[in-house]
């Protein structure tokens, strides 16, 4: 029976909305004041009988609630016979409920749409080589999966065979389309715009990113911050100092009615919802825009962040070596180009890969006697001519001259933070190749986010050496920079920021950035790295997507702000109605539940704001 009233608190409420106006129009509009009675007597009767299963269950497990306190004022309204107050206060009361949790609900919506994103299906390929569709469930790693135009992407994964734009906004919170090609990562949940794609299962299910999103998320909501923490507390010396605060205005007044409207108008129920529609709305705009923030608790010391420090490779910069200058010292480019394109797919040094991939468009040509100098390069025959690619070392041994112009250029490439890449035919070099981990699109811009938001130090730690990292810190306008790191390293630099009284967020992506990640107040992890950085996090940015940091700072410190917003209008609201009620003679058990309700659904308001939230533009 209990059960079943508790589910109908939104009809109940409905229904007493019904008897309350019937009684109001029978007693002053027909003259029936008898059946204007009976129907806020019923109404009274109706709305009391959830709150008070509620205070039940509450006092079961010794908590002295809100429902408590409105339970004994309704109740002694019904004594006195002051039935308009007692069924108005219960109306209000649910009616204020079914508002709350209608919000919670609205804040939560982020999860519902994540939910309903994931594939249900996929198409699998048989023995035989047929594709045929089945659950989600049945998948399982290294199978290979069909996915059409217009398809939801049922796994993580790589692809094999085809090309295609995918809508990734599941993942990055972006809806421009992202071009797929063989050998590029896709993401469960997210949608293939055009073409069609093989790819290989990498993980599944609950392992995918979008599976680890949702329950991220999930988790994140269900936590508690300091300043829930402290409601609660709050709440647990609150309630019962108002029933004993009724208890001594009654003895002393011998004022019933004022007893009961001190119990009313004390309801703390603005406090109690105010913060955590703030946590899950700041939460809820985190998951839409690629930021997990893994708990209340996060929020609230990543508003207070004052230093930042960042893990370079990977984080700053993409973590992918690329060609980012070139020399020639021969006309005949075209030639020379498929010679070194030629030579270097011959090596998986990740040197040698950027040099082919920066030759991507270029024709190659059969290699022989190939020997692989390990710490050098490359030496091959291409067209009976003799190839040498490599480092000055190789070039030094293959008796190579490096003199004039090329020996000027190598200084001004070092000098730059390049690796150096020599290429020589026949004796003669004749090209040269700085390349160097690329900084991220758009970081230094970010990083001047992150400085209007109030963080005073930006700092980079690399286990690189000190010149690329200061040319690095110098190009991104950076506090500090320091090279040479190894992690114990890094873990030490942050204590020492810690003794001085910084609060210290660590941004990477690698397992060395784990220990570091962990010791900071607020870790944060690139989410292209890997899983030992992201369960170490308290962030995660989806995709690797660095412009998601401003927005994920810029967040929680309208999530902090917002929660004390609530809370001020929350208490502010209760003293208001108690001073009035003591100091004015207009203050009443409606009116002031009418206030007390309209405080609710304003800081519900106020709380669903952060839904809405987006970071200002550099202007």
């Amino acid at each position: 029976m209990q059960r079943f009233i508790l589910r109908k608190k939104n009809q109940i409420a409905a229904i007493s909305a019904v008897l309350i106006v019937a009684g109001f129009v029978s007693a002053l509009a027909l003259g029936q004041e008898q059946i204007g009675m009976w129907a806020l007597v019923v109404a009274s009767l109706l709305g009391i009988a959830p709150i008070a299963i509620q205070a039940y269950q509450a006092l079961r497990v010794k908590v002295v609630s809100i429902d408590v306190l409105v339970t004994i004022a309704v109740s002694g309204a019904i004594i006195i016979r002051n039935f308009e107050e007692s069924a108005i206060v219960t109306f209000l009361f649910l009616f204020g409920g079914y508002l709350e949790q209608r919000t919670l609900n609205k804040t939560r919506s982020a999860i519902k749409e994540l939910t309903e994103m994931a594939p249900e299906s996929a198409l699998r390929q048989t023995e035989e080589g047929q594709f045929e569709e089945v659950d989600i469930e049945d998948v399982d790693v290294g199978d290979t999966l069909l996915v059409r135009t217009g398809a939801k992407v049922p796994v993580d994964g790589t692809v094999l065979v085809g090309e295609g734009h995918i809508n990734e906004a599941s993942i990055t919170g972006e809806a421009i389309p992202v071009s797929k090609e063989v050998g590029s990562k896709v993401f469960a949940g997210t949608i293939l715009d055009n073409g069609t794609l093989q790819i290989v299962a990498d993980r599944v299910g609950e392992d995918t990113t979008f599976g680890r999103i949702i329950e991220l998320v999930e988790e994140a909501q269900d936590s508690k911050s300091e300043a829930e923490r402290f409601i609660d507390r709050f709440s647990k010396y609150y309630t019962p100092a108002v029933l004993v605060l009724s208890a001594l205005v009654w003895l002393i007044s011998r004022n019933i009615e004022l007893a009961i409207t001190i119990l009313v108008l004390g309801c703390p129920g603005a406090l109690v919802i105010g913060v955590p529609v703030s946590n899950v709305a700041g939460i809820g705009n985190g998951a839409r825009h690629g930021v997990l923030l893994k708990g209340s608790e996060v929020i609230h010391d990543f508003s207070r962040v004052d230093t930042i420090v960042f893990d370079k490779t990977g984080t700053l910069t993409i973590g992918n070596p690329k060609v980012a200058d070139t020399r020639f010292y021969n006309e005949d480019q075209k030639s020379i180009s498929s010679y070194i394109a030629s030579v270097e797919s011959e090596s998986d040094h990740p040197l040698a890969q950027a040099i082919v991939e920066y030759f991507s468009d270029v024709s190659t040509l059969p290699v022989s006697d190939t020997d692989v100098i390990k710490g050098g390069g490359i030496v091959a025959t291409v067209e009976e001519k003799r190839i040498v690619v490599g480092n000055a070392a190789l070039m030094e041994a293959q008796k190579i001259a490096l003199e004039g112009e090329i020996a000027a250029d190598i200084a001004h490439f070092e000098k730059a933070g390049n690796s150096l890449v020599i290429a020589a035919v026949d004796g003669v070099a004749v090209a040269l190749f700085g390349i160097r981990d690329q900084i991220r699109a758009g970081v230094k811009d970010d990083l001047q986010r992150l400085k209007r938001l109030g963080v005073k130090s930006l700092v980079v730690l690399s286990g690189d050496n000190q010149g690329t990292v200061d040319l690095v810190a110098s190009e991104l306008g950076l506090s500090e920079a320091h090279g040479n790191m190894l992690p114990e390293d890094k873990a030490a630099f942050i204590k020492e920021l810690q003794s001085q009284g910084h609060i210290v967020a660590f941004v990477g992506d690698g397992v060395n950035d784990s220990p570091s990640l962990a010791l900071s107040e607020v870790g944060i992890a690139m989410g292209g790295g890997t899983d030992v950085a992201i369960e170490t996090s308290d962030v995660v940015l989806m995709n690797s997507d660095f412009s998601r940091l401003p927005h994920a700072l810029g967040l929680t410190k309208a999530t902090a702000f917002n929660m004390k917003q609530n809370i001020f209008i929350a208490v502010g609201v209760v003293l208001f109605l108690l001073l009035s009620l003591f100091l004015s003679d207009w203050m009443n058990m409606t009116i002031g539940m009418l206030v007390h309700e309209g405080s609710i659904l304003v800081v519900i308001l106020n709380g669903m704001r952060l839904l809405r939230y987006r970071l200002r533009k550099l202007t």
